[in-house]
């Protein structure tokens, strides 16, 4: 009997190479002849550069040669921004040395190219470079007046934005409730384990890039376009990349000097950062000012809502900049029924290190708005967090369920994620707890957080990408090929750095072809190998890329079925697949699909009109996004008299549809929610009054570790998605959207009978203290 592999918990394919170090990491690789550069980068937030001087490197032992931005200004080109997100946005020049001014601390003035990293490193200290300071621009709603000093000379507005659905008006005329908040959702600097690598490499015609990249396609076509070689002459390879976060979901300006350094010097090329080289130029995250309005009924019942974002996208417009804050435009409503919203976005240039796509990328910052709204609206009519979500969502009769800002959520079971969630996480008991904390003015008091979210993920289809004026299409390309022995190779166009895509595909592939899982082989991240692809980011994988394979699959057994019919002399109706089997119905007469396989591999008795292959490809370009939806939970304890904060339990019901790996979705949901916690409590980019960035190393931007974070208790509910045939949902984001609300509604809970409503993130203790102490200060006591 064939044992069902979709569901089965299979221990990743990929581990055993990862964990006993036989990968290649980008930094692994060399080339005979091979050069390392280094950057030379701006000290300065803002300035005009007078003078570079590259002539006393140049002279150093091991030095190959050094160049200024102004040197390599007519072949380095502009990087690229893929998402013009209104027709009159600006969208400066940003060429990846800069030639006449710097806009942020960090960004590249000069390199030098030598015969190993050191000599390169201990070079860039003979360069000079004299600057003409300018005025640093750095808070978001300053650098709108008009007397700010300008980022660039058409000003430091990039884009506004603004939609309107339902009678706005008229659902905040007369509430009985209205409450405004505005939330900080504060600067992040996304942290792969591998730091970001480049290696490029030329034969003198045609040029191979090697880089720690989530996406070698996107990534060939923008080199292209932006140094000019032609496309048919670029290969672009990622190695195993040790993770990505969105932080590689870019088109970065060490990757376009490296490949014309490497094209003007005819040798190879490589860069590798140093953590605090990356702290200061991998984009950053979030960056956020929300104002939210939110007008409701007596009993609950939300009327509307009004969202006012400032964004900073920093000095200039990366790969997907404008558009990330928008990908959050349609989730403030979330689950929730109201009959009228409005969505307006400002982005803001400053004098920062760039924003751009961070893993969730403008899901998390919608969610934690509306569900800090949520508990917001509680406590103002005094209603139990979870009773104002039930009076507002969406019930799971209602589906499909067209929102009010235009996306219909295919499927979904709010009520039972929440149930089973509550289940697990004893929230009556420890409700109990709180209020008796609460009599004895315990110092270490309980808050009880809530967040029951969706996400719209698998990014995707083109028509609606191109509604959106996103510069390129929502599809991915996968293709099978059954070889003559009967194992199986699959080529995807999904680009993984650490989701298990070999792992998850095998499995696909296994119940749908009927072969073994150890007889199938997955190919990626190479675009000579699979030259199709948009990549992998926005958890798109599975329910695009995913299906891509299965649909390819299909295809197969159609081939193999037209084969099997000719060799068994029957109708091709009259054949039962099964197991691998093709069976004529009523007989013992039957064929495997290894059998096929040789059978056309050799060729001696074909149809007519038949190739002799089995392999197919298929591009597959879906209807819709997928929306998984759960209800994440969290306890945490806030010692009042020091505002130290410890999560004592946290609990995730997470419905993604049916579920492929149970064991790389614990690991994603362990991962995502690590990540939403570290925002809640930990993370901040943090800029001096000049524009010098302070977190530059990991003692100074704070990541959690493993003790400073709970164990998790996870479960799921299923309801399959109806857009897809495997009926799946994304997993890769769901964990951050959900997780950074649930901890900071925790917070304020333990915190309301202070008279606190908000803490800004990350919610360290300091933070709390002060916030304790202002409200001792004025005369508010539990």
């Amino acid at each position: 009997m064939t044992v069902q592999e979709i569901g089965r918990p299979r221990r990743r394919k990929e581990d055993t190479k990862l964990l006993t170090g036989r990968t290649q990491w980008t930094d692994n690789l060399s080339r005979p002849g091979m050069l390392h550069v280094m950057f030379l980068r701006s000290p300065m937030a803002h300035a005009r550069i007078t003078r570079v001087d590259v002539s006393g490197a140049r002279d150093l032992p091991g030095v190959v040669a050094a160049f200024s931005g102004q040197d390599l200004a007519d072949e380095q080109g502009s990087l690229p921004c893929a998402w013009p997100v209104t027709e009159d946005i600006v969208i400066p020049d940003h060429p990846p040395m800069a030639v006449s001014e710097v806009r942020y601390v960090g960004e590249a003035v000069a390199c030098v190219i030598a015969t190993d990293r050191y000599r390169a490193a201990d070079a860039l200290d003979a360069i000079e470079v004299d600057y003409e300071p300018l005025p640093a621009v750095l808070d978001m709603e300053e650098a709108l007046a008009p007397d700010s000093p300008k980022v660039h000379e058409a000003g430091n507005k990039a884009y506004s934005m603004k939609t309107v659905s339902g009678d706005i008006e008229t659902a905040f005329r007369d509430a009985p409730v209205v409450i405004e908040r505005t939330f900080r959702q504060q600067r992040l600097i996304p942290t792969a384990m591998e730091p970001r690598a480049v290696l490029a490499d030329t034969d003198g015609e045609s040029f191979t890039v090697y880089s720690s990249t989530q996406i070698p396609h996107v990534l060939r076509v923008m080199l292209a376009v932006v140094t000019g070689i032609p496309e048919h002459k670029l290969r672009v390879i990622a190695p195993d990349v040790g993770g990505g976060f969105g932080s590689k979901l870019q088109v970065t300006a060490e990757e376009v000097l490296c490949l014309v350094l490497a094209r003007k010097l005819g040798r190879p090329v490589k860069w590798t950062e140093s953590r605090s080289e990356g702290n200061l130029t991998v984009h950053h995250g979030r960056d956020q000012i929300q104002r939210l309005r939110l007008a409701a009924d007596a009993d609950g019942r939300i009327r509307g809502l009004k969202v006012e974002l400032l964004a900073d996208m920093g000095a200039y417009l990366l790969l997907l900049t404008p558009g990330v804050p928008l990908l959050g435009a349609s989730m403030f409503n979330a689950i929730y029924k109201m009959d009228a919203y409005e969505f307006a976005c400002t982005g803001v240039f400053t004098t920062k290190m760039p924003t751009d796509a961070y893993r969730g990328a403008g899901r998390p910052e919608a969610t934690f708005g509306i569900e800090r709204m949520m508990d917001e609206l509680a406590a103002e009519l005094n209603l139990d967090p979870l009773e104002v979500r039930r009076r507002n969502w969406i019930k799971h009769e209602e589906f499909p369920y067209t929102t009010i800002s235009g996306l219909t959520y295919d499927s979904g079971n709010y009520e039972a994620a929440t149930e089973r969630a509550l289940s697990l996480f004893g929230y009556d008991k420890l409700r109990a707890e709180q209020a008796d904390r609460r009599d004895r003015g315990d110092p270490v008091q309980l808050g009880i957080g809530v967040s029951t979210y969706t996400e719209m993920c698998g990014l995707a289809p083109s028509r609606l990408l191109a509604e959106a004026r996103f510069g390129a299409g929502g599809w991915e390309h996968g293709a099978v090929r059954m070889l003559p022995t009967g194992k199986v190779e699959v080529v995807t166009g999904s680009s993984p750095h650490g989701q298990g895509h070999v792992t998850s595909w095998s499995q696909i592939v296994a119940d749908a072809l009927g072969v073994p899982f150890e007889d199938v082989t997955v190919l990626h991240g190479d675009t000579a190998i699979a030259p199709k692809g948009m990549d992998t980011y926005g958890s798109r994988s599975l329910v695009v890329g995913g299906i891509a394979v299965l649909k390819a699959c299909e295809k197969v057994k159609d081939k193999a079925r037209t084969l099997a019919a000719h060799l068994l002399e029957c109708s091709p109706d009259d054949l039962e697949f099964e197991a691998g089997t093709f069976k004529v119905r009523g007989t013992d007469s039957a064929k495997t699909i290894q059998e096929l396989a040789y059978a056309a591999f050799t060729a001696h008795d074909l149809p007519d009109g038949v190739e002799p292959r089995l392999d197919s490809e298929v591009t597959f370009d879906p209807e819709t996004y997928s929306f998984p939806h759960g209800t994440h939970l969290c306890a945490v304890e806030v010692d009042t008299e020091t505002g130290q904060t410890r999560i004592r339990s946290y609990v995730a019901v997470d419905d993604i549809g049916k579920v492929i790996n149970p064991l790389i979705v614990n690991g994603q949901l362990h991962g995502g929610i690590a990540q939403g916690i570290a925002q809640a409590l930990f993370e901040e980019a943090v800029y001096d009054a000049e524009g010098n960035l302070l977190t530059t190393t990991m003692a100074d931007y704070l990541l959690p570790s493993a003790a400073d974070l709970p164990g998790f208790t996870l479960d799921r509910t299923e309801t399959p998605s109806t857009t897809n045939p495997l009926g799946v949902k994304g997993v890769g984001e769901a964990g951050t959207i959900a997780s950074t609300p649930a901890v900071v509604n925790a917070v304020v809970d333990a915190l309301r009978p202070y008279g606190i409503n908000d803490v800004q993130m990350p919610c360290t203790p300091e933070r709390i203290w002060r916030a304790l102490q202002e409200r001792a200060q004025e005369g508010v006591r539990p």
